[in-house]
């Protein structure tokens, strides 16, 4: 058998790219998954954990895959966006908000600014000197919404 020369993977990972852009996640993950068997690469990590997500499910496993990624690459936005994208997976707004601000902290791209957009900013408390998380905030945030105050 011959190796398989590096560039390989390359072309591998930029088809699944413009797999994953066109929305067709079930041929981005085979492609990732052939182009790993070649080539150990942080960003096929991310790329396979959020396509994992999406396809198959299994967001526990696409977060620990986007997580072991960004511990070898911290400094890379994709990893933060694609770790965001799978907690919207999971309906976890909350860490999906927290992984888009730390990779705007990081350098950030047009993609976070654009998810960001769409995942939208929090209202005011109703009562700001109190927490955000306090009983009587929730409570009157949600009934002020019900009402048509908020």
């Amino acid at each position: 058998m011959e190796p398989v020369p590096q560039e390989d993977a390359e072309k591998l990972l930029s088809r699944a790219l413009a797999s994953f852009s066109a929305g067709e996640y079930q041929a981005a993950l085979a492609l990732l998954e052939r182009a790993l068997k070649l080539e150990d690469n942080p960003l096929l990590h991310s790329y396979l954990g959020l396509c994992i997500a999406k396809e198959r499910g299994q967001v526990k496993k696409g977060r620990e895959l986007c997580l072991a990624s960004l511990e070898l690459e911290p400094q890379n936005p994709v990893h933060y966006l694609n770790l965001a994208r799978v907690h919207q997976v999971a309906r976890d707004k909350p860490q999906a908000l927290e992984a888009l601000r730390k990779g705007m902290g990081v350098g950030g791209s047009e993609e976070i600014v654009a998810l960001l957009a769409i995942l939208g900013k929090r209202k005011p408390p109703p009562l700001r000197f109190l927490s955000r998380d306090h009983l009587l905030n929730k409570w009157l945030g949600i009934a002020f919404s019900r009402i048509g105050l908020r």
